[in-house]
């Protein structure tokens, strides 16, 4: 693998693991990780990126949340039932070879997908405020490992920024609102 660059929007993809209503009450952080997510999505709306959502087996976990799955429009939602989201049928990234990912769980799902992109090339930006576990040491040890296998650590607003590169760019303005 060759060493992580900045995103390009025209390289790059937003994939959303499992924010899904079961995990509401198991997982202590999910409701700051819906709020990033939902920026996220904006921000790939406005930029024009593609967008994958995976749910996992959602006739036992329930569909994505609310808040995040009213924002989806036209976007590529998938469901799964082994745990990478890359391993779900028709899966893809349409051509981009950098991959935003955030989602639940951190050390499950996400791991998994990460880990998995990784192998096959691509470079994978992990949000980090963006992703939870049920167990707050699940997501460490998850965020460590993905670190040390190459995964890029990123926050909502340092993505944000990296793909428009400038207040210069036509949307910064919408950008900056995101993160206020």
């Amino acid at each position: 693998m060759t060493a992580p660059t900045m995103l390009d929007r025209e390289r790059t993809a937003l994939v959303v693991v499992d924010v899904q209503r079961a995990f509401a009450k198991a997982v202590a952080e999910f409701d700051r990780v819906a709020q990033a997510t939902r920026k996220l999505i904006q921000a790939a709306h406005l930029l024009e990126l593609p967008v994958v959502v995976t749910e996992q087996y959602p006739q036992g976990l329930g569909p994505t949340v609310e808040s995040v799955a009213e924002l989806l429009d036209g976007d590529l939602r998938l469901e799964k039932r082994r745990f990478a989201a890359c391993d779900a049928e028709g899966f893809e990234l349409f051509g981009r070879s950098q991959v935003v990912l955030c989602g639940i769980e951190a050390h499950v799902c996400v791991a998994q997908t990460a880990l998995l992109l990784l192998r096959r090339g691509l470079e994978v930006h992990l949000v980090v405020d963006a992703v939870a576990s049920r167990h707050e040491r699940d997501r460490e040890v998850a965020l460590r490992r993905l670190e040390q296998a190459g995964v890029v650590p990123q926050t909502v607003e340092s993505v944000l920024f990296e793909l428009i590169r400038g207040a210069d760019h036509p949307r910064f303005k919408d950008v900056q609102e995101l993160v206020k």
